[in-house]
């Protein structure tokens, strides 16, 4: 199954924590989830649609957001 797959480095794990939430809320507001790996200032991100196994516009979109919110 093709993924878009992305890793944000964080300066420790507070900060990867807080990144991690803030994509989970993103998550929720757009009804689409990814599949988050969480360490100690690393999170690995993984955007795909699971009803057609495969990638969708929308996960293209949500990779944006999601380094939209990294930036912040």
């Amino acid at each position: 199954i093709l993924r878009l797959e992305k890793v944000f480095k964080r300066k420790n794990f507070v900060e990867a924590l807080e990144f991690v939430n803030k994509i989970g809320a993103l998550a929720e507001q757009e009804d689409h989830h990814p599949l988050i790996v969480l360490e100690w200032g690393r999170v690995t991100v993984q955007w795909w649609t699971h009803k057609i196994k495969g990638l969708h516009r929308n996960d293209f979109i949500m990779a944006a957001k999601t380094d939209e919110l990294f930036e912040k």
